[in-house]
């Protein structure tokens, strides 16, 4: 029986967060966050195998210094987490990019900019003063992802997170249902212009107040473009499904910095991007949101880890709704994690407080779940076994 919460409702969780999330936005802009790809079986998975993860519990140890620090692609972190690349994400709170990246920055993490934000690269710099990663999908106008990377580095960026498991579009019924992506029909325009008007709170603070709304790093590539829908079916037809792995050698060639596949679900893949010399694979499934039907992330993590994780750093994506689910990530191989929906419902929810707080909330979690375990390091979890291995089955 899922919990009822109350009307007014004080953020505990980021499920908490979640709720506020899907009160205040859009359907079609809080779908965009929440779904996933046909019938959404792998978003499910990526949940339900981390919640069924047993940690095992010691008693009578030390635990009065627990240090929660990470090095993750050879910055300093305060906590083993980043705030993932995620699109469009200043639809979802005024400059929400600005938000997001400010609640990284005051946290001690780092925070990546998506090719597809509303806010520039340039502005969320000179919001931050400091550099953030940057992440790009393949795209087949290699001038402009090489403008792109070199904007990028001109910022400082030092490390950049390639996407490589968009060869095709998933997808996704509930952009459909919702009109998001019903195409420019009378029916489709008539869902959408409800559905916004339906939420004036949102249409005044971020429609009206958080102009211009449009792909802010993909200006050049279309300086005449007045909405997000001229953006949206350029960014559609860059996805190239012709490429292979040796087309990323030009990537190598273009980056100065520290390179991190994003996508990797397979051992073999795995392999093959350490056999590369890339710095580190991010594990993931898109969130369930690209082919439904394959392995939770969870699942997968321990495999690939043992194959390659001397070699290169091992993030982790999907599925992360608390504390305790990054202390499993660890525990099962992962270097840190990545965090998507999670900060994107904190700041639909409550702009850059709320991802400040949501971070505080998983840093608290975190923090209770190494005592219990009887960890005060991070590299205790691997070595303490932590993970009750007879109970889960993954």
């Amino acid at each position: 029986m899922s919990e009822t919460r109350p009307r007014f409702l004080q953020p505990a969780s980021v499920s908490d967060y979640r709720e506020l999330a899907r009160r205040r936005l859009p359907r079609q802009l809080f779908d965009y966050i929440d779904g996933g790809a046909y019938d959404e079986c792998s978003l499910r998975a990526n949940v339900a195998d981390l919640q069924g993860v047993r940690l095992r519990q010691r008693v009578l140890r030390d635990v009065s210094n627990i240090d929660l620090r990470a090095d993750l692609l050879g910055q300093a972190m305060q906590l083993p987490v980043v705030l993932g690349p995620v699109g469009l994400a200043g639809m979802f709170a005024r400059r929400g990019e600005v938000q997001a990246a400010r609640a990284a920055r005051d946290a001690g993490i780092a925070f990546c900019e998506s090719t597809v934000s509303i806010c520039s690269m340039d502005e969320v710099h000179a919001a931050v003063g400091s550099a953030f990663w940057y992440q790009l999908y393949v795209l087949r106008d290699r001038g402009y992802a090489r403008e792109l990377l070199k904007r990028a580095q001109s910022l400082g960026c030092e490390v950049l997170v390639f996407t490589v498991d968009l060869a095709v579009m998933g997808a996704r019924y509930r952009d459909t249902r919702n009109g998001m992506s019903g195409g420019n029909n009378a029916r489709a325009r008539l869902i959408r212009a409800w559905d916004l008007l339906s939420h004036p709170r949102w249409l005044v603070d971020v429609g009206v107040r958080g102009k211009p709304l449009v792909f802010g790093n993909l200006h050049g590539a279309l300086p005449d473009a007045q909405d997000l829908a001229e953006f949206r079916n350029w960014v559609d037809a860059q996805f190239d499904p012709s490429v292979r792995w040796q087309d990323l050698d030009w990537l190598r060639a273009n980056w100065s910095g520290k390179i991190v596949i994003k996508g990797v679900l397979d051992v073999d893949d795995a392999r093959t991007a350490a056999d590369m010399g890339f710095d580190g694979l991010v594990v993931s499934n898109h969130g369930g949101r690209q082919l439904d039907g394959v392995p939770s992330t969870i699942s997968v993590l321990p495999d690939i880890a043992a194959a390659v994780g001397e070699r290169m750093q091992i993030l982790f994506d999907g599925g992360i709704r608390s504390g305790l689910d990054v202390i499993k990530a660890l525990a099962l191989g992962a270097d840190g994690c990545v965090l998507g929906r999670a900060w994107a419902y904190a700041l639909a929810g409550g702009g850059e407080a709320g991802v400040s707080h949501m971070l505080d909330i998983l840093r608290k979690e975190m923090r209770v779940a190494m005592a219990l375990t009887g960890c005060t390091r991070l590299s205790d979890l691997r070595e303490s076994k932590v993970i009750h291995s007879t109970r889960w089955r993954g």
